[in-house]
């Protein structure tokens, strides 16, 4: 039985946690008193507390995220009922910033901020031997990466198997946009590149084939990320037949000809860039300090569209303090155009300790007190309005991102796809009142009924759903804020 059981709910079985192995392989004379085990989100509290104490721990480290900050809570309380004398230390992004106001880290008996390598294996020793000396809340010690051991080896054969391989060629990030905890960071740190590789070497020797990046800039050295890619370009060249996905984030201005040659070469199915525009509005992008050339952003995802094989997964970000929705529109359709293969459309959070905070007051900004901390409503949208984007982007997930109905797409978004597809997403909601459970059969068939009937410049529903079917953008935007004009003045009174 392990003395220090290192655990957290993965939000699914592909996610195998990065942070616990990097403490497993930096536990040095503890590691062979050290676990791991790992659960996923949605197990019933008192079973979770049940697997967990058949493994008789005298310490449990959990990892806390935004993803199982809820249950985690719930499995804590548990836990100092049940099994008092278990000593439960915390660390993760969710309860490094923010820590007096949470429950979670009121009813744990430790809690390490920041960086865990180092801190972590430090107090369990102290308590192992009866003679803790470290603060019940911490700051985590950060070393230099070369005092690092990597955690690769820590993967087990069924991670390899049947999960993505989560991996990080360096830590931090350079960049201040602050919606972002990388925000925080004053720089970004490589690891010693060759030691990296030499590990992804025998993590593909072991088998694997799906390596995800977490780097928060991919593509800040070139030079670096160059390597990086000849490596797997060598492997894909050696087995063609045993193809190997590699997932990357991409800063979206920074593409030289060096890279975009090494992208080139890739064969169909092998690379993934995630690439975060979030917004096209320049005002906004100074607002919450995020440095982009739009022009060169949009040149660059153009020319991955057209002369590499990458499949391109974009993000944008609603409710950004000082953008609206007419805003948002122009972003939207400008992004479309350009062809990537999935739009994320994500709700602005308030992520524990991001400089985003600072705006709170000045744009009225309304956030949800529960995780994931979404917005709710600013001074530029209201909240029905945010409900509205909301479950635009869900359904835009189901139908667009999801691949199924590619060709439905080009007819369903015409020539004004932001306001075409909230005409349908409004619809849509009101013929099911449901976001999520919707059968990939019954949505082409709703999908094919709004089609049939728009074309005809019929109403789908028989009742007025808008004013038109098929409302432009700034139609859509200034019926809308008249509504919430109108609104204001019935608050006021006479």
């Amino acid at each position: 039985m392990p003395d220090i059981l290192l655990t957290t709910l993965n939000a699914r079985y592909s996610h195998a946690s990065l942070g616990l192995r990097y403490l497993m392989a930096n536990m040095g004379p503890l590691r062979e008193h050290t676990e791991i085990a790992e659960f996923v989100i949605g197990l019933k509290t008192a079973e979770l507390a049940e697997r967990l104490l058949a493994h008789a721990p005298r310490i449990i480290g959990l990892g806390v995220y935004i993803w199982n900050v809820e249950e985690s809570t719930r499995l804590v309380a548990l836990l100092k009922r049940i099994a008092p004398e278990v000593v439960l230390v915390l660390g993760g992004p969710e309860v490094s910033y923010e820590v007096d106001e949470q429950a979670i880290t009121a009813l744990a008996d430790y809690v390490i901020t920041g960086w865990g390598e180092v801190s972590f294996p430090r107090l369990c020793g102290q308590i192992l031997a009866g003679k803790p000396t470290l603060p019940r809340i911490s700051a985590g010690e950060q070393p230099p990466l070369a005092a690092l051991r990597l955690p690769y080896d820590e993967y087990s054969d069924a991670d390899i198997a049947r999960r993505n391989i989560y991996v990080e060629a360096s830590r931090g990030c350079p960049f201040k946009c602050e919606f972002c905890l990388s925000a925080l960071d004053k720089t970004a740190w490589p690891f010693a590149l060759d030691e990296f590789l030499a590990a992804m070497a025998r993590l593909y020797e072991r088998g694997a084939r799906r390596f995800k990046f977490v780097d928060r800039t991919f593509n800040l050295k070139v030079d670096t990320s160059a390597r990086i890619l000849d490596f797997f370009y060598q492997r894909i060249t050696d087995h063609p037949e045993d193809a190997v996905f590699a997932h990357f984030e991409l800063v979206p201005d920074h593409l030289p000809e060096a890279l975009k040659q090494s992208i080139a070469r890739f064969p169909p199915g092998c690379l993934q860039f995630e690439i975060g525009i979030q917004t096209f509005n320049p005002q906004v992008q100074a607002l919450i300090s995020r440095r982009q050339d739009n022009q060169r952003a949009e040149d660059n995802l153009r020319w991955l569209r057209t002369h590499s094989h990458a499949h391109l997964h974009v993000d944008l970000i609603a409710g950004l303090p000082g953008e609206d929705l007419a805003s948002f529109a122009q972003g939207f359709n400008r992004l479309v155009a350009l062809g990537p293969h999935e739009i994320q459309l994500g709700i602005l959070k308030r992520l524990r300790g991001t400089p985003i905070v600072r705006h709170t007051a000045p744009f009225a900004m309304v956030y949800d007190p529960y995780p994931p901390y979404a917005l709710l409503a600013n001074d530029r949208i209201a909240f029905s309005e945010m409900q509205q984007m909301a479950r635009f982007a869900r359904y835009w997930d189901l139908v667009a991102n999801s691949g199924r109905y590619a060709d439905c797409l080009p007819a369903l978004l015409g020539n004004d796809p932001f306001a075409r597809f909230m005409a349908f997403s409004l619809w849509l909601f009101q013929q099911t009142d449901v976001t999520g459970g919707l059968a990939p059969e019954r949505l082409r068939r709703l999908l094919n009924q709004w089609l049939t009937v728009t074309a005809t410049g019929e109403n789908p529903a028989g009742e007025a759903v808008l004013p038109a079917p098929v409302r432009r953008s700034r139609e859509l935007v200034s019926v809308l804020a008249d509504q919430r004009q109108r609104r204001h003045r019935e608050a006021d009174g006479p």
